[in-house]
């Protein structure tokens, strides 16, 4: 089809590029109807632009219709070229001071907490740097795209509303001048014309319902028969199922079916086929087939390709709008006029109230077009923006009904804009004014929750899934009610007065629905069956915190208002609760001489809610009227008189007992459902709107009532006045032996009831209960957080209650109450209680959880403890009540409260005779010792006329009446003081008494009523001063038996010990031999150590025992004993590399024996140090093996390690490994043959090794061509020289026992495996170069990490490291006796080929190639095999010595032809010293053979100088390389950090501390060499400057530059769009920490195929860039993400911190981050030392769930 399509298109397209915009502008501006021109312009050449074929093509397209469609209007608009008229208007044009940023999806969005109006004014990264904000307090969130930045708004801000582009000149003076006048008159009429047309066709088009025709006037005369089967977006069919179900249907590939999903989900729409009806027609049958089983189905439409064209042309159109306003305000005034223009349809009719009232039914895409074009043009023009604001409360209701219905998330909704207009405050009050708006959005909500009962109260039974989701859209109308009462009017109109009152009565009846709703029963007998609907009332009841507090604060800033709500809402409580008695019979109550009539009401048999959002509003604006002074002004206005507090007090009271009761166990079989309900009715983010103003509701009540009265109700309602009221009911009660349970429950109901108490005369905090104000109430909240134990900042934010600016206030007072402690490596900051606020801890804090109270206790006891003061936690000293409420105290000295007291000490005092608790009792001495402050209170202020009517000490201190005599509560405290089981609260009843006698002392001196002398006092005094003493001496005789004891321990331990010297012997030689303290052993303490060489140092040999893990055997390492193995890990690392593109194209066919000096991939082994012996290691591993299995049977989780790749877990430390490395003795002491004394110099001895490696390679030759007659063959071998003593027919003995034989094949495969990434074969020539490259790779890096930090090179190293470099090493050396003899030599061969080059090694890397240390590893440990056959008397040493002296030279000469010769300046004439002559000696050699290509000869310093430096890393790595293999201890001198140690290294590695020296020994050789190096092609190139080398040192790998502030991360990671789907944001953008690349991560489009899998961005990029691991940083959720391999990966936490110290991971607080250095650092430590897979292996093993997360998709 494509083929045809062809020419066609290419004829069309030069049809169309003839066509000039100049004479179409022309042409129109003559034409009479220029409406049907314009038409028929568009009618001929839209089709013929858009929608050409099955596969859109933007770039042409849209370049086509800017020459056809959008060139003429601009030639028209401008009436000239639009290059030159465009620049005009803008010139004329003023700057606008708004910024108008329309935020793309995770821009980041900075608010300030000191000035913005509220949360939701927000500037963009620019503005915000510019501005005067970025000091303040600032929070940073990431957008979800669609709001636009505030700078420039006045109203947003309440100081510095500019930023520095913004600015107002100060010449201008804010007057509103209409920007038309910088137009000429012709302008603007052209302009309305075209915008008037064009506005109008993209409207039209876009709101537009047929499918296959067009309007009259688009019509074409010849139609084509072309379909598009257009899929459209939902949000309720997952990815997958579209995938699969677009596979099926247009028998697409995956990768299209992902393509075209990700454009639905983009777009909104997609067409999935084109062609004829039919064809089309039938796609769409199938799609609505397999989508409509559980859900409805897919919305697809078959629609005509000229309808198409046309709808992507006129969102092409409101674009090129935006874009045009953009030039000047005036083209943006008048396309605002057009827009809300009326139509000729009257009402709605204009074209911005069509494109609102269509928006659910368009396209994702086309809304968030429009959406874009109102917020540049309606939104940014002020005049306008009013205008508009009227026109969506007008159509508020029908827009927010299509908002419910419709299934698009908020941001694609129309309604969204609400938050543009309702929070602009000037805006608000107008719509509340004219529009009535408050009105209008509680209906339009009230509208939508129609399931009411029989009482009109809400009802939310059978919650389906459908309404749970409708219900979740309804809540966003309470958020625009939020908005709109976001900011307080400072001055009242009249008709605001009246509107608000209005909203206010509709507000009240929406909370009357919600008074009493969900009423619960308590079940007996047996356990509830269904658990009832609780959420949505509850979430309703959050979502309404805040404008409850709100219309609070609405209220609270004018009087009249105040007083009229007051009216209004107890009118509403008593149309509720008018009857209140709800029919219940009438009883009457008597205390102590006290009754009052009331209902029979239980709570635990009637129905009982917890939602009584009217009772509470009224305990508000009551606290309101007192802090105002309201009630003190005008008592004549309020109906206080007609308030009948026991009808007020009695809901809330239930609620409170409701409380009790299910603390108390008595609702156990009502479920989790009530439980959950009184949990949030207590939590932090209900209880400001629920249970704090209960408590507030039942002071009223109180204040207004004879307290005994109240209390006696109070008895009722909690089921203990029988109790209370009857004489020694409770004896009777705990001698009938009545059912324990009820005993408790009674008890806990008690303990209850006083709390509440407590509460209701402790609870001043709030302002108007109290004499406080905010700050105190805030301050003591944080008191009692902190006195349970110290907080982050964090936890202490989440703990105290939020405004609806998500404010707690906290920062304003946390300094007085608090100290700051920094966090560490780990951990967060901490804030803990300053000592002189722990006076103000109140044990009965009314916020506290019961497990929050008993840690406070406790905390605070032993705080009392430490510094040694006695353990009374007494009552604080508190603030006193506002006179509305001050009556209040007075309950504290009732008769009723005495009684209660009295009946419950007398319990205590009697304690076997009753059921009572220490609880209870504590409760009671908590409200003496209140009662005893609050005295002592009154007396301290009272003035001379008044006299102090609260008498609490003189009513304890009487005795009972007559005919009982029960004791004074005095004399009961007296006797409780000495009572032995009563220990802990001894310290609190001694200080009410040291109160009650300061107390009394006070009566006394004041002139008013004196009282008469109660005895005891003296008594008192001196019984105290005996019950210190007797507790001195308590303690002084522990302490003495605590120190014998621990005398006795360490006796023992030491005679432990003695008894069992050889065992702690030998611990302290198997540590000796263990770990590297070989350094200290006598026998080689003054001779110089050598490494190696002829002169080696000889250590005599140590016996190494060692214990296996998994059997507990100890067992001696020896060459022929079975096999002990460490534990060890093998992964391929990039760590080192200096060039991560490279890439193996099959690894079958390469050949790693060379190694590259960029290092670009190695093979690193580690190892966790735990030994086993190979048998106990083999059936480990089995058995791992084998439950895998079994667990894959049953159920498909991945382990955290994968078995099928030879992974375990370390029996011991569960560390993850792949393989066992054996543990060997030196393998060199077993090879090395005799020594002869005079042994060859390093020209014959490569004189020799050539003859050798000639003979070897022509036997080689003999051997691979078949011979046909065996006389030849002898007399050839004739010819050939043999050199002396060489055997090339001896085959060496292998010494080790077969199970280490083993052991050696095993790990050497498993090095291969993992190294090369093929499948195992231990026969593979290559496994012995995979050996010992990953020993030269290990040692190179751990010679990285030392360096890097400074850390001597022999200092003290981890035991675990030491460990496997040691059995690493020999291993590598040993390996070659399990690899075949003659593969070995071919290696040797070619590497030494490398160096002293012969005739049958061609294509060998050139010297700059090749990395030195790996070249001198593989040679030294290859060579055994070539000497094993020499039997002239060379010794291995001797081989060894000459090796690494010809590596050396070789590693000078890549030095020198790499350094760079930038001359110094410090250039020193003085006569050099011999090491520079030397090097310029060479240097001048080097120039003779490269001529002029070398560069000109720098001075000898700067040369020397590059040379030691970049010969440094090579020296400690070999260092380190002969010190494991051969087994001398290094000299003291190298194990302390500082110095360079050069000289040190040289001598231990028998080296001239002059290197060049090594050249002038050899000079008849190496000038040869030199040449034969110099003169590869290579080299020349790279001299000529045609290619790279690597430079030396090589520069230590880091992590990339992290930026310190996050924002700019942020910032960075909103401009990336995904590199797939063009152009669009991607959704996780990730940073790789590694290289820096950006990848758009967990996400369909940018899925790779890797190994037959499909994987995400990130996991393909491990691959490239750390050939398998990767350390990435997720910008959106500031979380760092270690991965490694398919199935592995953890998060870990970020190195931004905020200025508390703490991470905030998926940026939920969004508090500035700055970058933590030792943190990053900490991260890089891990990278540098390959423990990144070690780390997830752990985080795995201990948190399941990271187990279950598919991380190949990230």
């Amino acid at each position: 089809m494509a083929s045809e399509l062809e020419p066609e298109v290419q004829a069309i397209d030069r049809s169309l590029l003839e066509c000039s915009a100049e004479e179409i502008a022309g042409k129109w501006l003559q034409a009479t109807d220029l409406t049907r021109e314009v038409y028929q312009h568009l009618a001929h050449y839209v089709p013929k632009i858009y929608c050409r074929g099955p596969n859109p093509f933007p770039q042409k397209e849209d370049m086509l219709a800017h020459h056809v469609l959008l060139g003429p209007m601009e030639w028209y608009l401008c009436g000239e070229d639009p290059a030159f008229g465009f620049p005009k208007l803008e010139q004329a044009n003023k700057p606008s001071h708004l910024c108008g940023r329309v935020f793309k999806v995770g821009e980041p969005t900075y608010s300030c907490r000191d000035c913005a109006v509220d949360p939701t004014c927000v500037l963009c990264m620019e503005c915000f740097l510019g501005s005067i904000h970025r000091d303040h307090r600032y929070r940073m969130t990431t957008s979800g795209g669609g709001g636009f930045c505030d700078c420039g708004d006045t109203e947003a801000w309440k100081e510095g509303p500019y930023c520095q582009k913004h600015e107002l000149n100060t010449s201008e003076i804010e007057e509103e001048e209409d920007p038309l006048v910088h137009l000429s008159e012709d302008v603007i009429a052209r302009t309305y014309n075209i915008f008037a047309i064009m506005f109008r066709y993209a409207v039209e088009i876009l709101t537009w319902e047929k499918e296959s025709e067009l309007p009259a006037d688009l019509e074409m005369v010849e139609k084509s028969d072309t379909y598009y089967c257009m899929l459209f977006n939902d949000e309720v069919h997952t990815y997958e199922q579209v995938i699969y179900t677009l596979q099926k249907a247009v028998n697409c590939t995956q990768k299209e079916a992902i393509g075209f999903a990700t454009t639905v989900d983009r777009d909104g729409r997609r067409s999935v086929r084109y062609g004829d009806f039919q064809y089309c027609e039938q796609a769409k049958s199938v799609i609505v087939r397999n989508t409509s089983r559980q859900t409805k189905p897919l919305k697809v439409q078959v629609m005509h390709s000229s309808i198409v064209a046309h709808q992507n042309f006129g969102l092409k159109l409101l674009s090129w709008l935006g874009s045009i306003i953009g030039y000047s305000d005036g083209l943006r005034r008048i396309l605002c006029q057009v827009g809300l223009q009326e139509g000729p349809d009257g009402e709605n009719s204009s074209l911005v109230d069509r494109l609102m009232l269509s928006d659910s039914k368009l396209w994702k895409g086309a809304r968030s077009v429009y959406h874009q074009l109102f917020m540049s043009s309606l939104l940014m023009d002020l005049k306008y923006k009013k205008l508009f604001a009227v026109r969506f409360a007008k159509n508020y209701e029908r827009l927010q009904s299509d908002y419910v219905t419709d299934d698009h998330d908020r941001e694609f909704s129309v309604a969204d804009l609400s938050v543009q207009i309702f929070t602009v405050p000037s805006l608000a009050r107008m719509l509340i004014t004219e529009e009535n708006l408050m009105s209008i959005i509680i209906k339009t909500f009230m509208d939508h929750l129609r399931h009411r009962d029989a009482q009109g109260r809400f009802q939310f039974e059978r919650y389906t899934a459908l309404q749970a989701f409708k219900f979740r859209r309804v809540q966003s109308l309470i958020l625009d009610l939020k908005y709109v009462l976001i900011s307080k009017p400072t001055e009242w109109s009249d008709e605001l007065r009246q509107k608000f009152l209005e909203g206010f009565d509709a507000f009240l009846e929406l909370l009357k629905c919600m008074q009493g709703m969900d009423p619960i029963t308590r079940q007996v007998g047996q356990h509830i069956e269904m658990e009832p609907e609780w959420e949505a009332a509850f979430t309703l009841q959050m979502k309404l915190t805040h404008v409850i507090s709100m219309m609070q604060d609405w209220c609270a800033s004018d009087e009249k208002v105040l007083i009229e709500a007051y009216k209004k809402c107890l009118a509403v409580l008593m149309q509720c609760h008018g009857g209140y008695t709800d029919g219940e019979q009438p009883i009457t109550l008597s205390i102590c001489g006290h009754s009052v009539e009331t209902i029979r009401y239980c709570v635990s048999q009637e129905k009982v809610s917890i939602h009584l959002p009217v009772s509470r509003l009224l305990a508000g604006l009551h606290v309101l009227l007192s802090k105002s002074e309201v009630a003190y002004k005008f008592p004549e206005l309020l109906p206080l008189s007609e308030l009948s507090p026991p009808m007020l007090i009695e809901h809330p009271l239930r609620c409170l007992v409701l409380c009790a009761q299910v603390h108390a166990g008595m609702w156990r079989r009502n479920g989790f459902s009530l439980v959950n309900q009184i949990y949030y009715y207590h939590n932090v983010k209900c209880r400001r709107e629920m249970f704090d103003k209960d408590v507030v509701m039942l002071q009223t009540g109180v204040s207004m009532m004879d307290p005994n009265h109240f209390l006696m109700i109070m008895l009722s309602r909690f089921e203990l006045y029988q109790i209370f009221s009857t004489p020694d009911y409770g004896k009777r009660f705990s001698s009938e032996i009545t059912h324990k349970d009820v005993v408790q429950q009674n008890n806990t109901l008690i303990e209850e009831m006083l709390y509440l108490i407590i509460m209701l005369v402790g609870e001043r905090f709030s302002p108007g209960v109290g004499q406080v104000n905010a700050t105190d109430e805030i301050k003591r909240e944080i008191i009692h957080q902190l006195s349970i134990k110290p907080m982050a900042h964090s936890e202490l934010v989440k703990s105290l209650p939020e405004d609806e600016n998500k404010e707690t206030g906290m920062e304003s007072v946390i300094e007085a109450v608090a100290h700051f402690k920094k966090p560490g490596l780990t951990g967060r900051g901490m804030y803990e209680l300053k000592p002189e606020c722990a006076k103000e801890f109140n044990l009965y804090f009314y916020h506290f959880s019961r497990a929050e109270q008993s840690k406070a206790e406790e905390a605070q006891r032993k705080l009392k403890r430490q510094n040694r003061e006695d353990t009374a936690l007494p009552p604080p000293v508190l603030p006193p009540f506002c006179p509305l409420f001050a009556s209040l105290v007075n309950i504290l000295q009732s008769d009723v409260m005495l009684c209660i007291m009295g009946t419950i000490l007398q319990w205590a005092v009697e304690h076997n005779g009753y059921a009572w608790s220490e609880s209870m009792l504590q409760r009671v001495l908590h409200l003496i010792g209140m009662a005893l402050q609050e005295e002592k209170q009154h007396l301290e202020n009272v003035t001379e006329e008044h006299v102090v009517t609260f008498t609490f000490t003189q009513k304890i201190s009487k005795p009972g009446e007559a005919p009982k005599n029960s004791p004074s509560i005095l004399a009961m405290l007296e006797t409780l003081q000495n009572a032995p089981y009563l220990e802990v609260h001894k310290d609190m009843i001694r200080w009410i008494l040291k109160t009650f006698n300061a107390v009394k002392k006070m009566r006394e001196s004041s002139p008013t009523s004196p009282v008469a002398e109660t005895e005891g006092t003296i008594m008192e005094e001196s019984s105290r001063d005996k019950d210190k003493a007797e507790r001195k001496r308590k303690a002084e005789i522990a302490r003495l038996r605590r120190e014998k004891i621990m005398a006795q321990m360490s006796e023992m331990q030491r005679h432990f010990i003695d008894e069992n010297k050889e065992l702690f012997q030998q611990t302290l030689e198997l540590d000796a031999s263990t770990s590297a303290v070989l350094d200290n052993s006598p026998v080689v303490s003054d001779i110089t150590l050598t490494a190696l060489g002829p002169t080696q140092t000889q250590v005599p040999e140590q016996r190494q025992f060692v214990t296996c893990i998994l059997c507990q055997e100890e067992q001696e390492v020896k060459v022929e004993s079975r096999a002990m193995v460490l534990a060890a890990f093998v992964q391929r690392s990039t760590v080192l590399s200096k060039n991560r593109s490279k890439f193996i194209q099959d690894p079958e066919k390469y050949d790693p024996l060379f190694m590259h000096p960029d290092l670009s991939c190695g093979t690193h082994t580690s190892s966790c140090g735990h030994i086993m012996h190979a048998h106990c290691w083999q059936r480990y591993f089995d058995s791992v093996q084998a439950k895998e299995q079994r667990r894959q049977q049953r159920l498909r989780l991945h382990t955290s390690y994968d078995v099928e790749n030879g992974e375990f877990l370390c029996p011991l430390c569960e560390c993850l490994s792949n393989t066992v490395i054996p543990l060997l003795l030196p393998p060199r002491n077993i090879f090395n043959k005799l020594n002869f004394s005079d042994q060859p110099n390093l020209t014959q001895w490569i004189k020799t090794i050539s003859q050798q490696i000639k003979a070897l390679q022509f036997l080689r030759k003999e051997e691979s061509t078949p011979n046909n007659a065996s006389t030849k063959n002898s007399e050839n071998v004739d010819e050939l020289q043999l050199p002396e003593g060489f055997r090339p027919d001896f085959r060496p003995k292998n010494p080790y026992s077969e199970s280490i034989k083993e052991m050696l094949t095993t790990f050497g495969t498993a090095t291969y495996k993992v190294g090369l990434k093929v499948h195992p074969n231990e026969e593979d020539p290559r496994v012995p170069i995979m050996c010992w490259g990953s020993c030269a790779y290990t040692i190179q890096s751990i010679e990285r990490i030392l360096s890097d930090e400074d850390k001597p090179l022999f200092g003290p190293l981890p035991c675990r490291l030491d460990d496997c470099l040691r059995s690493l090493t020999r291993f590598a050396a040993a390996h070659w006796t399990v690899a075949s003899l003659s593969v070995v030599q071919g290696h040797f061969c070619k590497l030494f080929a490398s160096l002293v080059p012969n005739d049958s090694h061609e294509e060998l890397p050139c010297i700059l190639d090749i990395d030195m240390f790996h070249l001198l590893v593989g040679l030294v440990l290859a060579f055994p095999a070539l000497q094993c056959q020499d039997f002239s008397g060379i010794s291995l040493g001797t081989g060894d010595l000459h090796i690494f002296h010809l590596v050396t030279m070789a590693h000078i000469i890549q030095i020198l032809l790499t350094s760079c010769t930038e001359e110094n300046g410090m250039d020193q004439e003085n006569p050099t010293c011999e090491e520079e002559s030397a090097v310029l000696a060479l240097y001048k050699t080097l120039h003779q053979y490269m001529g002029s290509a070398l560069k000109e000869i720098p001075s000898g310093w700067h040369l020397w100088r590059s040379v030691r430096a970049g010969i440094m890393p090579f020296l400690k790595c070999s260092a380190l390389f002969f010190h494991y293999l051969n087994g001398v201890p290094s000299p003291p001198d190298i194990q302390v950090p500082g110095t360079s140690h050069f000289e040190h290294l040289c001598n231990y590695l028998s080296l001239p501390n002059n290197l060049i020296c090594l050249f002038q020994e050899n000079s008849e050789i190496m000038n040869s060499l030199i040449e034969s190096w110099c003169h590869n092609s290579e080299v020349k190139r790279y001299l000529e400057g045609e290619r790279d080398a690597i430079r030396y040192p090589r520069e230590s790998n880091k992590l990339i530059n992290l930026p310190e502030d996050y924002s700019s991360l942020i910032n960075q990671a909103s401009n990336f769009s995904c590199p797939k789907s063009g152009g669009d944001k991607s959704r996780a953008p990730t940073l790789c920490l590694v290289c820096g690349s950006l990848l758009c991560s967990q996400s369909y489009c940018c899925q790779t195929e890797l190994e037959g899998e499909d994987v995400g961005a990130c996991t393909a990029h491990t691959y490239s860039c750390g050939s398998g691991v990767g350390i990435f940083l997720r910008v959106r959720e500031c979380q760092v993400l270690f991965l490694a391999g398919k199935t592995k990966g953890c998060f870990y936490s970020p190195p931004y911190l905020d200025d508390y110290g703490e991470t905030d991971q998926g940026l939920r607080r969004g508090n500035p981050l700055h970058l933590c250095k030792e943190r990053f650092k900490k991260i890089q430590k891990l990278w540098h030392q390959h423990s990144v897979t070690e780390e997830i292996g752990h985080a795995q093993e201990a948190n399941q769930t990271l187990v279950g997360i598919d991380w190949q998709h990230l």
